[in-house]
């Protein structure tokens, strides 16, 4: 932000983080879970926070690392938070009584609060085939959400992607694209002292 125009890296900005609140107990068929006493229910159980995105200071600039070690701190403690778990019976409560359209239009009211939207998914460390064809690569993100940014990222044979959809006519993304990869490369320089190859 602070590239396009001076001083809008103070600009207050949240975002929202949903964070997968499923138990994993081993894999289940789809016929386990929708019994009445499953022991890992079908549907997603999920979670969100909002993480205030830190400002960005004279400092940040000259070491982008400090940046990153406040935006982790932050998350963290927010992870840690009592306030996840409240959120999450919350949302199991309102379903139970009120039924999924009330969740929903809950969950809609709280992302047009929001700057900008990340998920993550870990996904398999073997390679996948779908209809005997390998799958080279794979990303996600979230659409229909009332954010003018929604990041997915996605782990995949050991790679990381990342996956973002802008509002159409309020965010270039050409622009955006560029920035990003301008802010990856001074993170990756400061950490490891040398720029990183180019992706593929």
């Amino acid at each position: 932000m602070e590239t396009v125009k001076q001083g809008s890296g103070k600009a207050r900005t949240t975002s929202l983080v949903l964070l997968n609140t499923r138990m994993f107990g081993g894999y289940k068929s789809v016929q386990e879970m929708v019994k009445p006493d499953a022991e890992v229910p079908w549907g997603n159980h999920f979670a969100f926070m909002s993480v205030s995105i830190p400002k960005l200071s004279a400092s940040d600039v000259k070491d982008p690392l400090q940046f990153v070690w406040k935006a982790r701190k932050v998350i963290q403690r927010k992870r840690s938070s009592f306030a996840v778990f409240l959120t999450a019976k919350y949302l199991q409560l309102v379903r139970k009584f009120r039924g999924p359209e009330a969740v929903s239009k809950h969950l809609h009211g709280t992302l047009k609060n929001t700057s900008l939207g990340i998920t993550n998914v870990i996904g398999p460390m073997e390679q996948m085939a779908l209809a005997n064809h390998p799958v080279k690569g794979l990303y996600f993100v979230v659409t229909g959400a009332p954010q003018s940014l929604m990041t997915g990222v996605l782990s995949y044979m050991g790679k990381l992607r990342v996956a973002a959809l802008v509002e159409k006519d309020f965010i270039d993304p050409q622009n955006f694209k560029f920035h990003m990869q301008n802010a990856f490369d001074m993170i990756f320089k400061a950490a490891f002292g040398a720029s990183p190859s180019p992706a593929n």
